[in-house]
């Protein structure tokens, strides 16, 4: 694993400005865009090793601006925003044929960045994401929500996974601090919901996989539907014996899911 802080300059309405933030790369192979969820960026990093290792695949782990100790800049406070960051990020990196991965609010960040239609994403995986409204079924909120019940709410075996703040370092608890603070900022007013979201994934131009963790509570199986039902040609995958992370719950699982439906893009995409 490598971790590098990159540099980019993002064109906005006030004029370019620079952001630096740290990117962790590992293997070599098919580019993959993976995007951790509001608990930090460990929550998926041992599945970009494991993707790395089991698979030909160069896996490619941003840590969202504020999460896991780093510096966000005042500007940058919404979903949107970031998802134009990294598609800038692809763009500095020269990456083509990029299967972007998203759990979570990194889901939401991932169907964001589908929107901007960039040629150099191939497909996009939304696991257990957040970002739509769907009457009915709301995303649990986690700033209500002790880290015990959260847990409880997460997993499908979950005294398996129970969370349980008091075994944490001071340096794990100053973390899960700074993390929630900058989900809170890029969850917006709407408690992890974008009211226009939904709507605007009729608009995607990419081929989409939607994989969802049956047992999830936080986001569940009828939300993950309605994520579905609005992106066209969208496919959806029940995850069995997972819950909201099923990358740390079930990496098998989901690998065979996401590696299986980036080869199936590859195979369909003309040749150049």
């Amino acid at each position: 694993m490598t971790s590098t802080a990159r540099t980019i300059t993002l064109a906005l309405d006030s004029g370019d400005i620079d952001l630096a933030f740290s990117v962790d790369e590992r293997g070599k192979g098919r580019p993959f865009l993976l995007l951790h969820g509001g608990g930090g960026p460990q929550t998926v990093a041992g599945f970009a090793g494991f993707l790395a290792d089991q698979r030909p695949a160069r896996v490619i782990t941003p840590v969202h601006p504020g999460f896991g100790g780093t510096t966000r800049p005042d500007w940058l406070t919404d979903v949107p925003t970031l998802a134009q960051v990294y598609v800038r990020l692809l763009d500095e990196l020269g990456l083509s044929d990029v299967t972007v991965v998203g759990n979570s609010i990194g889901g939401w960040i991932a169907a964001e960045m589908a929107l901007l239609g960039s040629d150099r994403i191939s497909s996009v995986v939304l696991v257990n994401a957040a970002g739509i409204h769907v009457p009915g079924h709301p995303v649990a909120d986690p700033f209500t929500l002790t880290p015990a019940e959260l847990s409880a709410l997460s997993f499908h075996d979950v005294e398996k996974f129970r969370i349980d703040p008091s075994t944490f370092s001071d340096e794990q608890r100053a973390a899960a601090v700074a993390n929630r603070v900058a989900l809170q900022v890029y969850s917006g007013p709407h408690a992890m919901a974008d009211p226009t979201l939904r709507e605007r994934l009729a608009k995607v131009p990419h081929p989409v996989l939607v994989a969802w963790g049956e047992s999830d509570q936080v986001t569940d199986t009828t939300y993950g539907l309605a994520y579905a039902d609005a992106i066209p040609g969208a496919r959806f995958e029940l995850l069995l014996r997972t819950g909201h992370m099923p990358q740390i719950e079930t990496p098998e699982q989901l690998l065979t899911a996401v590696w299986d439906f980036a080869d199936v893009q590859a195979a369909n995409r003309p040749n150049d």
